[in-house]
Formats: C-alpha cells, sequence, structure tokens
C-alpha cells in the first residue's frame, strides 16, 4: 500500500520539481536573446561575403552550399540540457547489462518455445490494454477523429478480437487514425519543453517532461492497478519479454553503428520523440 501510495505523490513532486527549474532558467532569456542577435548579424555578413564570393568564383558554389546544408542541419539537431549525465551513463550502462545478460537471452529462449503466433496476440491483447491512455489524449489534443477511431478499434477488437488477441480492426484505414500518443507528447502540444534528459533503470531513456507523462498515463494503466505489487511487476515483465522478442538485434545494430553508444541512444530517443510529437 506505501508502495501505490508513493508512485502516485511521485508525479505531483517532479512537476513542482520541473516548474522550478523552469522558473529558474527565465532570467537567461535576455542573455540568449541578444546572443541570437549577434549570432543574426554575423551569419548575415557571412552570406553577404559568400554570395559575393560565388559571384566571382563560381566554382566554390558546391562548397557553400555545402557547408549552409551542414549549418541547417546543426541548427536543427535538438539540444537538451544532460546535468544528469554521470547517473544517466551509469544507468545506461546498467540497462546496457541487464539487457544483455537478462532480457535478450530470456526473450531469445522466449522465441524459441513461443508460437508467433502467441505472442503476437500477447502483443495486440498489450496494446488493446492500453486504449484508455491513447483515447483521452487523444482528447486532450483536440484530436477528435482520433480519439473516435481508438475508442470504436478497441470496441471490435476486445469483442470480435477476443479480449484484443485479435487485431481484426486493423482491416480498416478508418480504425488506424490513432497514434501511439501519451501525456508527454500532449505536453509537448501545449508548449511544454524537455527539461533535462534522464535515463532510469528498466525503463530506458526519457526526458523529464516526458517521465512526468509516463507518471500520469500510469493512472489510465489497468496494470497499475493490479494488486499485489508483486504480482503487478510480474505483469509488467512479462510485457517487456514479449515486447523485445520483437525488436531483438536493433539495440545492438545502433550499439555497432555509434562511435559514442550513450550519446546515440539519447539523440536516438530524443528524434523519436520529436517526431511522434510533429505526427
Amino acid at each position: 500500500m506505501l508502495k501505490k501510495q508513493f508512485f502516485h505523490l511521485l508525479p505531483i513532486l517532479l512537476l513542482v520539481t520541473y516548474l522550478s527549474t523552469g522558473c529558474a532558467h527565465k532570467p537567461l532569456n535576455s542573455l540568449h536573446e541578444t546572443a541570437n542577435d549577434t549570432a543574426l548579424d554575423q551569419n548575415g555578413k557571412a552570406t553577404v561575403e559568400k554570395t559575393e564570393e560565388m559571384s566571382q568564383n563560381p566554382d566554390v558554389e558546391n562548397n557553400i552550399e555545402k557547408e549552409l546544408f551542414e549549418e541547417e542541419f546543426e541548427t536543427k539537431q535538438l539540444q537538451v540540457a544532460d546535468p544528469l549525465y554521470i547517473w544517466n551513463k551509469g544507468m545506461y550502462h546498467f540497462n546496457d547489462k541487464l539487457y544483455f545478460w537478462l532480457l535478450k537471452p530470456l526473450a531469445k529462449g522466449y522465441t524459441t518455445i513461443t508460437p508467433d503466433i502467441f505472442r503476437a496476440g500477447v502483443r495486440n491483447f498489450f496494446y488493446n490494454l492500453m486504449m484508455p491512455i491513447r483515447f483521452v489524449n487523444c482528447i486532450l489534443q483536440g484530436k477528435g477523429n482520433a480519439a473516435a477511431s481508438e475508442f470504436t478499434r478497441f470496441v471490435i477488437n476486445t469483442t470480435v478480437g477476443v479480449l484484443g488477441l485479435g487485431d481484426p480492426a486493423s482491416q480498416y484505414p478508418l480504425l488506424n487514425l490513432a497514434d501511439d500518443e501519451d501525456l508527454g507528447q500532449t505536453f509537448a502540444k501545449y508548449g511544454i519543453g524537455n527539461g533535462f534528459f534522464l535515463v532510469w533503470p528498466i525503463l530506458g531513456p526519457s526526458t523529464l517532461r516526458d517521465f512526468i507523462g509516463w507518471m500520469g498515463d500510469a493512472y489510465l494503466n489497468p496494470i497499475t492497478y493490479i494488486d499485489p505489487f508483486e504480482a503487478e511487476m510480474a505483469v509488467r515483465g512479462f510485457n517487456l519479454v514479449n515486447k523485445t522478442s520483437f525488436h531483438i538485434g536493433e539495440y545492438e545494430a545502433l550499439k555497432e553503428a555509434s562511435v559514442d553508444p550513450y550519446v546515440a541512444m539519447r539523440n536516438s530517443y530524443l528524434q523519436y520523440r520529436e517526431k511522434k510529437i510533429k505526427q
């Protein structure tokens, strides 16, 4: 019971911390604006000089275009503070070992002894079970058609699909309008920033905004209300193993292709969330 009460109070405490952090950084805006104005003036002068150089020497045109593209790309890179770098890096290594030493072997063994149709049914069941989270956040974001699609899809898959084990609604395009909306995305739609980057044990990468959103979504997650607490953790663990069984190899590919796996993981998460928010 105490664990449940702490779980419910934690998002409120984090929200207060987030708002306090945001207020503490507001006085820096004027400094950033001044720096931005200076940078704009310098960029303007540089652009004029580059234009004159191009008119005098057409051979440099390709190099100029390449430089401008690289500058634009760097400008669009997401900049999220990482003040808890030591903690985050430690948790990254913890999750990395947990994946290779426990989660991946379990998922591979589970895949070997479990038919694909069963694993797909479990995935469909848990996705269907999370409907309240997607439905409420569609409404909060003003996506009426997506909310109606989500609700209708839930009704069809719960009845015709036998408690969501099947996914007959996927055959109808109009019932696939909704996306995996969550409270973190809803906060972003209302203009709330990422805050700072976070990595949690088992849960993995997040931001302060997304983690507070995750805690808020927990009130709409039916698994949260399973008693006792150990049974809830067992259900979550089973869902995690089943979900991992469909993605074995993806993390390995990201890690092998990167110079710094931690930075690659952080950038990949931030870009993924930004894409979801824009959808």
